[in-house]
């Protein structure tokens, strides 16, 4: 994975490197291999999470279809570009 840095500005780099890097899942995949996972509590994680993946499909594909209403957004004014 490759970060520009402009400017000789490094702080936005790193920045944007770790935006990424959240992402990607990696700080996740790290926090999960420091220790040791039995495999009975690999299988029962990775079923919880194909639960939580159909589950918001299905959210997201009754919203698209109108059988539920989309949550409300929050409509705060954006603070002005720098720049």
């Amino acid at each position: 994975m490759q970060v520009q840095v402009r400017d000789n500005n490094v702080d936005q780099a790193l920045r944007v490197l770790k935006k990424r890097l959240q992402r990607e899942g990696v700080f996740r995949e790290m926090k999960r291999r420091k220790y040791y996972e039995k495999p009975s509590e690999k299988r029962t994680r990775e079923a919880a999470e194909a639960v939580r993946r159909s589950r918001k499909a299905a959210r997201k594909a009754a919203i698209r279809e109108g059988l539920i209403a989309a949550p409300k957004r929050d409509v705060r004014p954006r603070p002005p570009a720098r720049g």
